[in-house]
C-alpha cells in the first residue's frame, strides 16, 4: 500500500470552507466553531447550504445534491485551503456518488478534516483522488469546542506538522497486542467501514495498513457483526497493525475489549488500544495516508514524514 499525496500545511490568513455533508448542524455551535477558526487566524467560509434541513429527512443537512454542490464548489474554489467537516451524523453515502471526482482531483490537493460519517469521505478521496486526509475534530463538534488539547492538536497538524511526527496515545492506552509495525495509516468508524463494502470504489483491503478503528453508540453485538462482516470478506488479510480509539456510548469497555480481543487479537500483528481517536474526548488529529511506525508498547505512531508538506 503506497503513501498518498500531502496537501499543503495552512498559513495564517488562509480561507477554509465549512460544510455539512451529513446530518444537520446546530447554528449556535456552528457560530462558536468559526470564532475558534478566526481566533487562529484563518478566514472561514460557510458553504450555503450548511445549515440546511431535509425537508423529508432531518436526519439529513439539506439534500444530497446541495451537500454535494457545497463540497464540490468549495474543493474547486482556488481561494480555498481546506474543507472542514462542520458535523457527522449520517449522508455522506448518499451524495458521495454525486460528486465530480475528475473536476476533485484537477482541482490538486487539498486539506479535508472530519470524522465519524466522514469515514465515508476519507475513503473516497484516498481511493478515487490519492489524497492524504485528517481524521479529526469538526468545526462543530463539541470536543472541538470544548476540549483544549482536541484543538491544539488539530491546531498543530495543520500550522506546524513537524511537530507532530510522533503522535502519543492518550494516557491510560495500553497495548492490547504488543509489538511494532509499519503501514499507511487509514481507517475510521467501524460501522463506515463495514458499510462501504461492495461499492464499486471500495478500497479491497487494509493489507499493508496500519488500520485505526472506533464508533460510537453501538452495542457489542453490533461491533461484533460489523468486525466479522471486515473478517468473513478478508478485508483484515494482511493488515500490518491495528490501532484502536474510543467507544463513547458503547456497553461498558470491559465487554467491548472482550470482543476485540476475541476479533482482532488473534490476527498476529501489533494492537494498540484506548488509543485517543474518534468521538472520546480530546481526541487527536490522525493523518490517513501517511505511512507510520506502531509501537504498541509504547503508545506511539511515528510518522515518515509530515502530515501536511
Amino acid at each position: 500500500m503506497t503513501p498518498l499525496t500531502r496537501p499543503a500545511r495552512l498559513v495564517p490568513g488562509a480561507r477554509v470552507a465549512v460544510v455539512a455533508p451529513s446530518g444537520p448542524v446546530a447554528e449556535e455551535r456552528l457560530s462558536a466553531g468559526l470564532d475558534l477558526l478566526r481566533g487562529w487566524d484563518l478566514d472561514p467560509v460557510v458553504a450555503p447550504h450548511t445549515l440546511d434541513r431535509h425537508p423529508e429527512f432531518p436526519y439529513l443537512a439539506g439534500t444530497d445534491a446541495d451537500r454535494a454542490a457545497d463540497l464540490q464548489s468549495a474543493w474547486c474554489d482556488p481561494s480555498v485551503s481546506a474543507v472542514l467537516c462542520a458535523r457527522g451524523g449520517y449522508g455522506v453515502q448518499r451524495m458521495v456518488d454525486l460528486l465530480d471526482w475528475d473536476a476533485i482531483r484537477a482541482a490538486g490537493p487539498k486539506t479535508l478534516v472530519g470524522f465519524s460519517d466522514i469515514t465515508a469521505l476519507h475513503e473516497a478521496f484516498a481511493t478515487r483522488a490519492g489524497l492524504v486526509t485528517l481524521h479529526g475534530p469538526m468545526a462543530a463538534g463539541v470536543d472541538f469546542l470544548k476540549n483544549v488539547r482536541a484543538q491544539e492538536h488539530l491546531r498543530a497538524t495543520l500550522f506546524s506538522p513537524e511537530t507532530v511526527r510522533t503522535i502519543r496515545a492518550a494516557e491510560g492506552s495500553t497495548a492490547l497486542v504488543p509489538g511494532r509495525a509499519r503501514g499507511v495509516l487509514l481507517g475510521g468508524c467501524l460501522c463506515l467501514l463495514a458499510a462501504e463494502l461492495g461499492n464499486p470504489h471500495a478500497r479491497p483491503s487494509a493489507r499493508g495498513a496500519l488500520l485505526c478503528l472506533e464508533d460510537v453508540g453501538e452495542e457489542t453485538y453490533r461491533l461484533d457483526r460489523y468486525l466479522t462482516q471486515l473478517l468473513r470478506a478478508g478485508w483484515l488479510d494482511g493488515v500490518a497493525g491495528i490501532v484502536l480509539g474510543s467507544w463513547a456510548e458503547c456497553d461498558p469497555y470491559e465487554k467491548v475489549r472482550a470482543l476485540l480481543v476475541d476479533r482482532v487479537a488473534g490476527l498476529g500483528v501489533p494492537v494498540v488500544e484506548e488509543f485517543g481517536f474518534g468521538h472520546g474526548e480530546g481526541a487527536l488529529t490522525i493523518p490517513f495516508g501517511v505511512t507510520a511506525e506502531l509501537d504498541a508498547r509504547a503508545g506511539t505512531l511515528t510518522l515518515d514524514e509530515p502530515a501536511l508538506i
